[in-house]
């Protein structure tokens, strides 16, 4: 039987439930609470070509979009010839992966009675991958960790014993990072499982004609909405912290036919440090931003990528050449779709929201014992957290919310069990957003401490400090962020530090932009913003121009 459109459209369907199952089954198993809490992972099945078909929508856009093109070089570097069924392969190089050795991204080859075809891809970030750990000191990316080029976790069903001792021996927390890559493999194993159920179930034996019917499909839907974009050249700069010195982000826009260019040309060269941004990271979050204000609707693969081309100038701070330091890439990153939508607000206005925190303000702290023969383990913890999002023109932005990234708050519970800390407080952070019509969405404060008999290290991996998000139509700022110890001393947004025993770190996450004049925002949703503790009275006054008080 030869399937037509309407079996095409129900396969196409049930793809998106078994790429989700084989999210799940990730989520499921994996060891890292930042995949087991956040959902900071990816899940997708591809063709044999290695064009992705489907996303599992759990997942962040920044590997989802870089895994996308991280399978072709999966192909390319083990060869044809060289794919077996019972084969899985990995890699964490960040220029063949997804932009930082924390993340390994699992490519499995799927086989039907014999002949290959198509993949099932995933990637999760580990919690540690060795080398000064997850922050953004380092000066090259070998100081970075454990690089592993693309090889084969599996060759035939039999799992490559010396890989697995080599990164045991490279990582603080071995049965973390083993475990890991076994789940990613068999989250590619529970995809396999259903796929061929689904191929059972319609009497086909390839991926073939599928493929192209999602492919063609998309591309046609996301071109026709790429034309209705007005025609013209559109650029926006925004400055941001960086490390050492600000950075410069300059993106033109160019929107002609059914294609839109993104280039990053004038953007500031590449930092000493581990702030630096691969080419495919960069590529994935503009097309990510692009894609979410022009074509929403349609499904995520490599048809609706197609027509977005990206491009930044090879050693600029978004496309960082070998060897360059990249850990914590995902800080300039997560700013990228900030300065994609402040252009394409010149074309579409009235569509994209203001700035926000954007950028997670991850951190990584390592507990040691204070005495170092006291017998108590050290322990390695990764907490995610998020500021507000920008106003929207017609809501207001999101309190505490990952957004680009889309990755889920990390619950204080999961995080106190895995190491010896205490978060002291976890709250909204009043008056931090951005006034306006609509109110830019607020950030938090969170005080971290340590327990009894040990003592606190911290990679800080911050931005927003020192340049908070702009509004938009005339908007007011976010709250900048700050980092500081519970005494009130001042510490550095980037880089290592020491938190003094008997003294707790607190950050105070930055705050969306706000949207149109303040003087409009309604009197009832003012009022509403004191009545909920977001907003003081006197704040209402200064930022609004407004007494919430008076008729």
């Amino acid at each position: 039987m030869t399937p037509d459109t309407i079996d095409f459209q129900i396969m196409w369907n049930r793809l998106i439930a078994v790429v989700e199952e084989q999210a799940t089954t990730l989520i499921r198993t994996a060891f890292s609470t930042s995949v087991r809490e956040a959902g900071d992972l990816s899940a997708g099945l591809f063709d044999r070509q290695g064009r992705m078909m489907a996303q599992a929508v759990t997942g962040t856009p920044g590997h989802v979009n870089a895994m996308a093109e991280s399978v072709g070089h999966f192909i390319e570097h083990i060869g044809p010839q060289n794919i077996f069924d019972g084969d899985v392969y990995l890699t964490n190089d960040p220029w063949m992966g997804t932009g930082h050795l924390h993340d390994i991204t699992v490519v499995t080859p799927v086989f039907r009675k014999g002949v290959h075809i198509g993949f099932f891809a995933s990637t999760a970030h580990v919690v540690d991958i060795g080398g000064r750990g997850f922050g953004p000191d380092g000066r090259e990316v070998y100081e970075e960790g454990l690089l592993i080029p693309i090889s084969k976790f599996a060759e035939r069903g039999q799992v490559n014993d010396m890989l697995i001792r080599i990164v045991r021996a490279n990582v603080r927390t071995p049965d973390q990072t083993v475990g890991d890559l076994y789940s990613l493999a068999a989250c590619n194993a529970a995809g396999d499982r259903r796929l061929h159920a689904m191929l059972d179930e319609f009497g086909i034996d390839d991926l073939d004609g599928l493929s192209e019917f999602i492919l063609t499909a998309s591309r046609r839907a996301t071109e026709a909405a790429i034309a209705r974009v007005p025609t013209g050249t559109y650029r926006n700069t925004m400055t941001v912290d960086g490390f050492e010195a600000p950075v410069e982000m300059v993106v033109t826009l160019e929107a002609q036919g059914a294609i839109i260019r993104a280039d990053f040309t004038g953007t500031s060269g590449m930092s000493s440090f581990g702030v630096n941004v691969p080419e495919v990271y960069t590529r994935a979050y503009a097309c990510y931003a692009l894609k979410c204000a022009i074509a929403p609707e349609v499904p995520n693969n490599a048809g609706s990528l197609a027509p977005f081309v990206i491009t930044a100038p090879e050693g600029s701070i978004l496309a960082a050449r070998r060897p360059a330091p990249v850990s914590v890439r995902h800080v300039l990153g997560h700013l990228v779709p900030d300065v994609v939508l402040g252009a394409l607000h010149l074309a579409m206005p009235g569509t994209v929201p203001a700035e926000g925190a954007s950028a997670l303000w991850n951190i990584q702290i390592s507990a040691r014992p204070a005495d170092p023969d006291s017998g108590l383990p050290p322990a390695e913890i990764l907490m995610f957290n998020s500021g507000g999002t920008g106003a929207r023109p017609t809501l207001d932005g999101l309190s505490a919310t990952a957004f680009p990234s889309g990755v889920s708050t990390m619950s204080v519970e999961a995080t106190e069990h895995v190491g010896p800390i205490i978060v002291w407080r976890k709250d909204l952070r009043p008056n931090s957003g951005g006034a306006g019509a609509t109110r830019g969405g607020l950030g938090q404060i969170i005080e971290i401490g340590a327990r009894d008999g040990y003592e606190l290290w911290f990679n800080a991996m911050f931005d927003r400090v020192h340049h908070p998000a702009r509004g938009r139509e005339g908007g007011g700022p976010g709250a900048p962020g700050r980092v500081e110890l519970s005494d009130g001393t001042t510490l550095k947004p980037k880089g290592r530090q020491p938190i003094p025993q008997g003294l707790r770190l607190r950050l105070s996450l930055p705050g969306g932009g706000g949207y149109g004049n303040p003087a409009a925002r309604d009197r009832l949703a003012l009022r509403a913003d004191i009545e909920a503790g977001l907003i003081d009275p006197e704040t209402a006054v200064c930022d609004d121009g407004q007494d919430p008080k008076s008729d």
